[in-house]
């Protein structure tokens, strides 16, 4: 039992080693490298937007209900473009692998849908619930996205799909279509 745990660890240990030390530029974008599905963490930001209202009195209004129904799309949306991946769907960047570049339906339109449909979803959640703390959840939301974009995943898309994401990156933008 114990000899399987140090294995373990030293297979953790090189796991790590290996996806901090990739190329290009070996910088400290690599520490946030969270091993956390995004959707997991919207999903508690969902839990708790959700749990709010027995803190703070909320009235089922005209616009609460819209929020809701942004929400709703956002999370639709997001489904819709991790389908749209198809096998290259991944939670997480794991530089051992060298999933297809997806650059078709969704993807002709942004290089992000998946980012840009959580956010959506977000700021529904956050219509429905306004407060600080729905507020602040909010702006992490977008600035992790934005982070995780542009520091983890499109230098890893550029290391590994070279001149073609180059171009790509040239011909749709980031998340928004027009804005970048």
């Amino acid at each position: 039992m114990q000899q399987h745990m140090i294995d373990h660890e030293v297979t953790l240990s090189f796991r790590l080693e290996c996806m901090t030390s990739q190329s290009p530029p070996q910088n400290k974008s690599s520490l946030l490298m969270l091993r956390v599905p995004p959707m997991a963490l919207f999903a508690v930001f969902a839990v708790a937007m959700w749990l709010l209202p027995d803190i703070l009195p909320v009235r089922f209004t005209a616009s609460w209900m819209v929020a809701l129904m942004l929400a709703a799309l956002g999370v639709f949306a997001a489904f819709g473009a991790q389908r749209a991946m198809g096998s290259s769907w991944r939670t997480t960047v794991d530089p051992t692998e060298r999933p297809p570049l997806v650059t078709t339906g969704i993807f002709a339109i942004v290089r992000n849908p998946i980012y840009t449909s959580i956010n959506v979803m977000v700021i529904g959640l956050t219509f429905a619930v306004p407060n600080g703390i729905a507020l602040a959840g909010v702006v992490m939301i977008i600035i992790g996205s934005q982070l995780q974009v542009r520091l983890i995943e499109e230098p890893y898309l550029t290391a590994t799909h070279g001149q073609a994401y180059r171009d790509y990156c040239e011909a749709v933008d980031r998340f928004l279509p027009g804005i970048g």
